[in-house]
């Protein structure tokens, strides 16, 4: 594994309404852990729903996992509890990412966050250039990446929907989607 100091920490997006942006991010978690790199992965929107890939991660010494969203919130009741939930979620981020004792941190459906209005990433940005330290790689994933966040990251993948199961009335299926 390439040292801290000798390594360029990027900073990816994964967005866009096809299938497959946490996906990915969590491809890059067991990647990175199988290479002995200390990972984070924070979850903005899933809450306490469980999924396989949580529970493939407590396999691995080396990533920490938090699923503190209140749930899909795309339906939501309450919209006043999910700004606070998100601020708060942001702030736990923050610490995680400014104390450097992370390789990878993953902040797993950050972008729902922007478009919702929740954070914006004109603030995303600005912490991401105050306190990343250098040689740490952070994915931020979900739909309607803020401008700003695009424009700072070094890798910005678009997942476009060509089709999806779900349109045919198919529900999440275990394995696939969780």
């Amino acid at each position: 594994m390439k040292s801290r100091d000798k390594r360029r920490g990027l900073v990816l997006v994964h967005t866009g309404d096809g299938k497959g942006k946490s996906s990915s991010a969590f491809g890059m978690v067991f990647r990175a852990a199988g290479w002995g790199m200390k990972v984070c992965v924070v979850q903005f929107i899933k809450g306490q729903w469980q999924t396989g890939e949580q529970r493939a991660a407590t396999h691995f010494e080396n990533i920490e996992w938090h699923a503190l969203g209140d749930g899909f919130t795309w339906d939501t009741q309450n919209p006043g509890q999910d700004l606070k939930t998100s601020r708060e979620i942001w702030a736990f981020c923050q610490e995680k990412i400014r104390f450097g004792d992370f390789d990878l941190v993953v902040l797993d459906e950050i972008n729902y966050c922007c478009g919702y209005h929740w954070l914006t990433g004109a603030e995303i940005c600005d912490f991401i250039r105050g306190h990343k330290p250098a040689w740490q790689h952070l994915v931020l994933t979900g739909r309607n990446a803020a401008p700003e966040v695009l424009g700072l990251a070094d890798t910005v993948t678009e997942m476009t929907k060509i089709k999806h199961a779900f349109d045919q009335g198919i529900l999440a299926a275990q394995g696939i989607e969780f």
